[in-house]
């Protein structure tokens, strides 16, 4: 290749591309140029999606729909990961010679031998894509004479690249968005279970929206009871693979001896008491999801075989020799710090940033207080139509106890006392004294410390009283009214048990 041919070709990508302005559509005749002119083909040109997990053909003219969806690497994963990864060019002289070509795209030919030259896209120091093109096996001084005009043309491209995945992004987002909120404010996310409308929780249901329709590995963070699983959940159902298996492990749960052979099967006379051949939990989910909770808790020894289903989607079952793969998606969670963890040398690095491709925070239920009520009405929903005792409504009194309450337990502990309270309501409504006396503190409910008489009567009648004002919309004359009692005696309980009327009228 002659230096007038290489100036040539630089002059026009050039004037595609608008002379250093970024045009979205300018793409694919830089392709078309770089085959005519230089007898590279096929040239494509493949973006980092938005959660930065995977590349996706962005531009090649030539590939199918079908080819383009198949073209997708993560960084480290083929030859263009490889190039994604490391963020340095990588010259192929031989396809057929290459193991780490893996031409998912199948667009490569394999009668004739050809030689693959791929070149990252950098924008700001960052790798945000990569321009591979093939050309017929040629001399070595030639390949690299197209390596470096590869290099020179990836720069010149890199802001139309930039615009072309953050319109794509964007596209993907306000559809994602919709099926979020609906196109007309209906609500069409499918996670009936997740229950979230707190400005820390809007966040995190944006996320599950954005990732769930990719393969991309989710690793779910957040303390105990937060409810992790159901975000998992949620994800799955509303992926591709939403009609496959939703497979669950707990892997705190499972001795550390028998976690490998749950995860992956094993063969029969593997171990003692293996007197049949059985399938571990990755082949159960095989064109579906496997949700492994608290991921921070498997052994060294079992890390070495996640990270090889991870990287490669092959395993053997315990005890067995032959290489089995799976079609699955991961989804991982943990309530610990696994970046400590691999400081202190107990969780492999390599397998960390495996498994933190997609990281979701789940804030804890003391940061989301605004959601309490909402997460209450569906519990004593469940619980009173499983107890026989329908509950009609949640009294005040019983919603205050509720979100004074810093709730260590999280989520789960919510559940937990909702059943109780369900348990002891009756005629319909739970009271702030159905709740188990954890949340009885003398602040929260406005009574004087005891347990005694007294001060039972005085917490029953502090509910009553609120109650009436709450359904009277603070009108302390027709609440005295609904209590049959005189307005003098409304009076002197409202101001005996600190109760502020005013907050229940309209507008408070």
């Amino acid at each position: 290749m002659s230096d007038s041919t290489e100036l040539d070709v630089l002059h026009q990508v050039a004037q595609l591309l608008g002379a250093g302005e970024a045009r979205a559509e300018s793409l694919e005749p830089v392709l078309e140029l770089l085959g005519k002119a230089l007898g590279l083909t096929p040239a494509y040109i493949t973006l980092l999606d938005a959660a930065g997990a995977e590349t996706v053909v962005d531009a090649a003219p030539g590939l199918s729909s079908e080819q383009r969806r198949a073209g997708r690497y993560r960084p480290g994963e083929g030859v263009t990961g490889r190039v994604l990864a490391s963020g340095t060019p990588m010259v192929v002289p031989s396809i057929q010679r290459e193991a780490s070509m893996l031409n998912r795209t199948g667009a490569l030919v394999d009668g004739n031998d050809q030689a693959f030259i791929c070149v990252p896209i950098f924008f700001d120091d960052e790798v945000v894509g990569t321009l591979g093109a093939a050309t017929p096996s040629v001399d070595a001084s030639t390949l690299a004479a197209l390596e470096v005009l590869l290099t020179s043309i990836a720069a010149m491209l890199a802001p139309t690249a930039v615009l072309r995945r953050n319109m794509r992004n964007d596209r993907r987002h306000e559809k994602q968005l919709q099926r979020l909120h609906g196109a007309e404010g209906e609500e069409t996310f499918r996670a009936p279970e997740m229950v979230g409308r707190s400005r820390v929780m809007q966040p995190v249901m944006e996320l599950v929206a954005r990732v769930a329709h990719s393969d991309a590995t989710v690793l779910i963070l957040g303390e105990s009871g937060v409810g992790k699983e159901l975000i998992a959940q949620a994800i799955h159902d509303n992926s591709s693979r939403t009609k496959g298996p939703f497979v669950r492990v707990n892997c705190a749960a499972l001795p550390h001896s028998l976690l490998e052979s749950e995860l992956f099967g094993h063969e029969e006379g593997a171990f003692t008491g293996a007197v049949h051949a059985r399938k571990g939990r990755f082949e159960l989910a095989h064109k579906g999801s496997i949700f492994l909770d608290e991921i921070g808790d498997i052994p060294p020894a079992t890390q070495v075989f996640l990270l090889r289903v991870l990287q490669e989607r092959q395993f053997e079952r315990v005890g067995g020799t032959e290489t089995l793969s799976v079609d699955v998606r991961v989804i991982v969670a943990t309530n610990r710090d696994l970046q400590a963890l691999v400081t202190r040398g107990d969780f492999r690095e390599d397998l960390y940033y495996r498994l933190n491709v997609f990281p979701i925070h789940v804030p804890p239920l003391r940061k989301r207080l605004p959601d309490i009520p909402r997460l209450t009405d569906r519990f004593a929903h469940r619980f009173g139509e499983a107890n026989g005792k329908p509950i009609r409504r949640i009294a005040t009194s019983a919603i205050d106890l509720l979100t004074a309450y810093h709730w260590p337990g999280n989520v789960r502990e919510l559940e937990n006392c909702i059943e109780r309270a369900v348990l002891m309501s009756d005629g319909g409504v739970i009271h702030g004294h159905d709740l188990p006396p954890t949340l009885q503190t003398a602040e929260a409910s406005g009574t004087r410390p005891g347990v005694g008489l007294q001060a039972t009567l005085d917490r029953v009648e502090r509910d009553i009283v609120t109650d009436a004002l709450k359904d009277c919309a603070g009108n302390m004359a027709e609440a005295a009214r609904m209590l049959e009692i005189s307005a003098r005696k409304m009076g002197l309980r409202v101001r005996k048990y600190h109760i502020d009327a005013k907050r229940f009228r309209p507008g408070s």
